[in-house]
């Protein structure tokens, strides 16, 4: 390869270091590592940021997102079974998926989350299913449904079992499945 020439007519200007200008970069010229602990200093001046890496293998971290997950989704599952009055598989399916996805990607490959994604999602879908009668039972009754949720849950909790059968027990283990590969699929 051929260097650039500068034109005849024009002087030469001497190459000055970046740091050699009054305010300058008094990093620009160590190296990563250097004993300043300068992370950036090997990089070059105008060269782009490098952002810093997600957060990952923090079981405190993950614990925390697969509960707020599992808040969220119930929510989302006991709206969907108040507007449709039924359950609906898929949305079971989602609950655990999300909840075990969630605190995959989060917490990373701790083999505790899938485990306790896998609990959440069960009692996400619980929590779900109840809200979803509370909401039906709202509909028809003269109360609202955070007085049937805190002030009767006790009833709520026997007409759940009164309509529960075999599909909404398949619907408990299906989301606990999904939660528990959604974790370990995450973590990956």
């Amino acid at each position: 390869m051929s260097q650039p020439v500068p034109p005849p007519n024009q002087p030469q200007q001497p190459q000055q270091p970046y740091n050699a200008q009054p305010g300058g970069n008094p990093f620009a010229n160590q190296q990563p590592g250097d004993p300043n602990g300068n992370p950036f200093g090997g990089q070059q001046p105008g060269a782009p940021f490098a952002p810093p890496a997600p957060a990952r293998n923090n079981i405190g971290l993950g614990l925390v997102a697969a509960v707020v997950a599992a808040v969220v989704a119930a929510g989302i599952y006991g709206a969907i079974i108040g507007a449709t009055k039924h359950e609906i598989g898929y949305a079971a399916v989602g609950v655990g998926f999300i909840v075990g996805f969630v605190a995959g990607k989060v917490g990373g490959r701790n083999p505790v989350l899938p485990v306790v994604s896998a609990v959440l999602s069960l009692v996400a879908v619980y929590f779900g299913q109840l809200l979803g009668e509370a909401m039906i039972a709202a509909k028809e009754l003269p109360v609202t449904v955070s007085e049937l949720f805190f002030e009767h849950f006790s009833l709520l909790n026997e007409a759940w079992k009164a309509d529960s059968d075999f599909i909404s027990y398949l619907f408990f283990a299906i989301a606990a499945i999904a939660a528990f590969s959604g974790a370990k699929k995450a973590a990956d």
